[in-house]
């Protein structure tokens, strides 16, 4: 019974052609994507960095509270190989943005932490990006919106503004809860 279900609820949901909107709404995706990181390489560079060393950076400081800083999970969140971020982060040390500490239990774990200096570019720079997201960043969730309105066995999904709206709402009845 079961069976039939999962066959004929996939066939309903997985469309066999692509459309031409969806092509479009794709390709637009895409170029809406490359522009911001076109933009972000470009921010990077101006503040002295390589866009790798800057997306390293950023990876550190925004790292998960559960997840260590060490060589192995920033190279995970950079989806890079480990000797890539050893690279990028003996680079990082040279000029005084992060700092290596091996761990005592483990020496061959190496955990990186942000000093100064790097607390700062990364702040500039991630700056500049939230700013420019805020102000163009529409454009990047119609894109990905156009996509998610695909009719889904009969149904339109609901907007990203609708959800985005949903979210607010709930989030402002939370606030009022709480004080």
């Amino acid at each position: 019974m079961f069976g039939k279900y999962i066959v004929v609820r996939y066939t309903l949901e997985v469309s066999t052609t692509v459309t031409t909107a969806e092509y479009r709404a794709l390709a637009e995706l895409r170029y809406r994507i490359r522009l911001f990181l076109r933009e972000g390489d470009a921010q990077a560079r101006a503040a002295g960095l390589e866009p790798q060393q800057y997306l390293l950076l950023l990876a550190l400081r925004g790292l998960p509270s559960e997840k260590d800083a060490t060589i192995r999970n920033l190279a995970e969140r950079l989806v890079l190989k480990h000797h890539s971020v050893v690279e990028l982060v003996d680079r990082l040390a040279a000029h005084g943005y992060v700092r290596r500490t091996r761990s005592r239990d483990d020496r061959r774990k190496v955990f990186v932490s942000l000093l100064p200096r790097g607390i700062k570019v990364v702040e500039k720079v991630a700056r500049r990006r939230i700013s420019e997201l805020r102000s163009s960043g529409l454009q990047l969730v119609m894109a990905i919106d156009a996509l998610l309105q695909s009719p889904v066995a009969g149904r339109v999904r609901p907007s990203v503004a609708a959800v985005s709206e949903k979210f607010r709402s709930s989030k402002s009845q939370k606030t009022k809860i709480q004080r």
